[in-house]
């Protein structure tokens, strides 16, 4: 088995990549569950770096497709466009969240201007 030069490129990557993932995990910025999700992630991924042919049936056979190159590809573009939409969720969220903490504040503010306004000192 011999290593070709994208293969070394792509267990740099991954390594890196497990490296930051429990550096986020040490600081706590990770839950258990998504360091356990991201580990995994580097893992697969390192392992069809180093064993790409583990994929060949299921590339040509079930999928139908010519190449690795090609799935890797599609799941390459699946993955981002899952993880596009997640953080999309969150941040819609998170704006919602924003806009009722301010109307919640803006309706105490008028509150309390009224009462200054009806009983002045």
């Amino acid at each position: 088995m011999s290593i070709l030069g994208i293969q070394i490129v792509g267990i740099l990557f991954a390594l890196f990549m497990f490296y930051l993932t429990f550096l986020h995990r040490r600081r706590k910025e990770f839950t258990i569950k998504e360091y356990i999700f991201w580990a995994g992630v580097w893992v697969i991924f390192l392992l069809l770096v180093l064993f790409p042919t583990t994929l060949d049936s299921l590339v040509k056979n079930v999928l139908s497709l010519s190449r690795r190159m090609d799935f890797f590809i599609i799941m390459g573009f699946m993955f981002l466009i899952g993880v596009v939409f997640h953080i999309y969720t969150i941040v819609r969220k998170t704006q919602n969240k924003i806009e009722k903490i301010v109307r919640q504040i803006a309706v105490e503010k008028e509150m309390k201007n009224k009462k200054k306004n009806n009983f002045p000192s």
